[in-house]
Formats: C-alpha cells, structure tokens, sequence
C-alpha cells in the first residue's frame, strides 16, 4: 500500500477507534442509572466512573513511557485488546463489584489508547493539521452521543444494560481492522535518535498516586474513624508523588505548560463530575432515562462545535486565549447545573443550557490544550508531557468525582434531592473558577490554524 493510502488507512482507523471508546463513554453515562437499580450499591455508584479514572491514570504512564521508547504503535494496540476485555468483563457482570472489575480494565485499556493517540497525531501530522486532525477526533468522540445515550437508554429499558457494553466492541474490531496498514506503515520508520532523552515518568509514582486517590474516595464515603486514616495516607501519597507525573518545572502557580495542565485538570474534572451526577439527578426527579440522554447529548453537541471552532482559521485568537474562553465556559455550565441543583422540579430548560455551554468550554479547551502541550513540548518529550496532560485530567475526573460521590453518598440518605444534587452541583462551581484563574496564567501560545487563513 502506498504511504498516501495508508495515511489515509490510519486516519480512519483512528478516527473509528475513537468512535468506539466514545461509544462506550457516553451510553455508559446514561446506563448507569439502570445498572445501579439491577445491582443495588447505590453507595458504590462514583466507583462505576473513578475506578476507570484510577486505572487511567497507570497506563497512561506506563503508555507514555512505553512510546517514547518504542513509538506509539504497539502500546495502542495492546491498549485496545485490553480495552475489549474490560468491556467484555462489565457485560457479563452479575454483581456492582464485577462491574467495577470491568470498568478497571476498560480504564487501563482506554488509558493507553488515549495516550497513544495523541502521539500518533504528533507523528503523523504537521502543525498544521493537527488541529483539524482534532477536530475529527471531536467529532467521532462526539457523535456517538448523538445516538450513544438513546440507543444506551433504548438497550437499557428494552433489554438489558449489559447490551450497553456488547454494543461496543463491534466498533474497537472495526478499528482495528481499518488502521492496520496505517500502522504498520507508522511503525516502519526509523525511530527518533532523541527519544531516549525525556525524563521518564516513574510508573511506582503513578500508582501510588493512585492508591491516594482511591484511598481519599474511600475515607469520603466511609465515615467512620479508620477514615481519618485513609485520608491522611491519600494526601501523603499525592503530595509525594504527584509532581513526579507532571512536566518539568511543575508548580501549581506556575506559567506555560505546568498551567496548560493545571487547566486540563480543574476543568475537565469539572465537567466530569457534573456528567457522572447529572443523569442521576434527573432520573430521581422523575426525568425519563432517555430524555436524560438528551441532556448528556446536548452537551456532546456542545462539545463538537466548541472543537470545529477551535480550528477556524478565521477565529483570530491564539491558543491560549481559546483554552481561556473554553474555560469560562465550563464555569458558566457548572454554575447553571448548581442553579438547577437547588431548583429541584423536572424541568429541563436549565440542565440543557447548562449542558451545552460546558460541552462548547470543553471542546474549545480540550482541544487546545493537547495542541498548546505538543507546540510547547521539544520533540522528544512529547510522549512524556502527553502523558502529563493526561495524567492531569485523569487525576482531576477522579478527584473530583470522588469528591461529589463523597458529597452524594453524605446526603442521599436523608436529605432531599434538591439539597443533595445542589451541593453536588455547587461544590463543583470552585474547581471551574480555579481553572479559568490556570487558564489566564498560560501565557501566549500561537494559533498555527492561522496559518491557513
């Protein structure tokens, strides 16, 4: 096969194994709530999203580190078998803590696959195109959700949520099949002689950093003496080690790519933690599951215009100044939700505003801040600061969403849904804020889409 041909192969067999992870993603967000009613432990529900985050978050160390080392082809696809496995795991699942087995694996799968991807953009494309090559992966992350929680609520309520999960693999078999020549045509070239060069991130770090998080979810949803425990050995656990995942120089206060981080983290765990608890809080307040599907797909719409946006030649602001409007964005979303939040009531009209002003600030920001950590990172740390970035997101989704899982499991039982879901929703209003101040302290990052203008 020619290399034209098989670029274009790779092009779309990437674009089609995003659409699977999406897929999955998104119908899982909206089938949860019938999970958790067949399973019971309603008190381990934020597990069913933190234990992906958690599992993340190690093989995007281990995948970063991995491509820098042999290049991105063969972490993917081992990424993508893995992934397949844990879906298969949850659809068979007979019990919550089965589930949770399963979505661990599918984080360790997802986790390297989406590492890998950002590499392979970083190889394959120039600067240029990179940010049409992300407004494609947008698009195939978001179109699912145009069908994804419909036809997840659909298999939800006529079959069985485990359908949700059988529905998926279709997709990673396709994937693979299309990308094969691409790839191998990728893994034929000569390896880069600096890639040797990038200060490793240590894979003990990420899992310590991990069991910190895993530990402080824990002493939040368990009240009870021991949980002072688990609390002070989870801070300590993050206070050492986090740094270590991070970009040289890293402080949180500090300019250039440690902010492009920062901001990946608060605002994308933001976001997070409201679509965890969003279809919940709608489905308690009598909101058909598949019009709360409605409401995640709205966002997902969002998401996708915020990304093509992004990439307009004539949208004359540069990188940095988008990750800061995508922010601002997010925080106006996260405090409509928290308006919502204490409402109470079926209505819909303020969760869909709020849903789809995020989805825009997340695809602004989500996009611009892989492209601002490739054009600020030397050739051959790519793979280690990609890493970063996703570690960053990946700490904050978990963190975050253990923290409204903390706030949840806290109310739910006595207190009433208004109160519940509006500190929910209100506590998440802190970190948006948080990361639009991350955001403005980027510093200036040029808009290479410009130069197709």
């Amino acid at each position: 096969m020619s290399a034209p041909s098989s670029r274009r192969a790779l092009t779309v067999g990437l674009l089609t194994c995003v659409t699977a992870v999406a897929f999955e993603g998104m119908a899982v967000v909206t089938a949860m709530p019938a999970a958790a009613a067949d399973l019971g432990d309603l008190h381990l529900y934020a597990w069913a999203f933190t234990a992906v985050m958690i599992a993340q978050l190690v093989a995007i160390v281990v995948a970063g580190r991995v491509t820098d080392a042999v290049g991105p082809v063969r972490p993917l696809l081992v990424g993508l078998v893995v992934f397949a496995v844990g879906v298969v795991v949850a659809a068979l699942a007979p019990s919550m803590l089965v589930l949770l087995v399963g979505r661990f694996v599918q984080g360790l799968g997802g986790g390297a696959v989406a590492l890998t991807l950002m590499v392979v953009t970083a190889v394959a494309y120039d600067p240029a195109e990179r940010a049409r090559v992300m407004t494609w992966y947008s698009a195939c992350w978001m179109l699912p959700s145009f069908v994804g929680p419909a036809v997840a609520a659909w298999l939800s309520e006529t079959f069985s949520w485990h359908w949700v999960f059988w529905a998926v693999l279709p997709f990673v078999a396709l994937g693979l099949a299309l990308m094969a020549p691409g790839l191998a045509h990728l893994a034929a070239r000569e390896p880069d002689a600096d890639a040797g060069e990038a200060d490793p991130v240590p894979v003990h770090a990420a899992v310590a950093v991990a069991a910190g998080i895993a530990l402080l979810q824990v002493a939040g949803q368990r009240l009870e003496p021991l949980s002072l425990l688990w609390l002070v050995v989870g801070l300590v656990l993050l206070g050492m080690w986090f740094r270590r995942l991070m970009p040289r120089g890293f402080a949180p206060a500090a300019f250039g790519l440690p902010s492009v981080v920062n901001t990946r983290l608060l605002v994308s765990g933001t976001f997070f933690g409201t679509q965890a608890f969003l279809p919940l809080m709608l489905t308690t307040r009598g909101v058909p599951l598949q019009l709360a599907g409605v409401v995640i797909t709205l966002g997902s719409v969002g998401w996708m215009g915020g990304s093509w946006l992004q990439a307009r030649p004539w949208l004359r602001l540069s990188r940095d100044r988008i990750i800061v409007a995508g922010a601002t964005s997010v925080a106006a979303g996260t405090a409509l939700l928290a308006v919502a939040g204490w409402w109470g009531g079926s209505s819909l009209v303020l969760p869909l505003a709020a849903s789809l002003l995020a989805g825009v600030g997340m695809g602004l920001q989500s996009s611009s801040t892989a492209l601002a950590t490739m054009q600020l990172s030397p050739a051959a740390e790519i793979g280690r600061n990609t890493s970063s970035l996703q570690v960053g997101e990946t700490t904050g989704n978990a963190l975050l969403t253990g923290a409204a899982g903390t706030i949840f499991a806290a109310l739910a039982a006595s207190a009433p849904d208004a109160v519940t879901f509006g500190w929910v929703m209100t506590a998440l209003v802190v970190p948006a804020l948080l990361g639009l101040l991350a955001a403005r302290s980027i510093g200036y990052v040029a808009n290479h889409s410009l130069a197709s203008a």
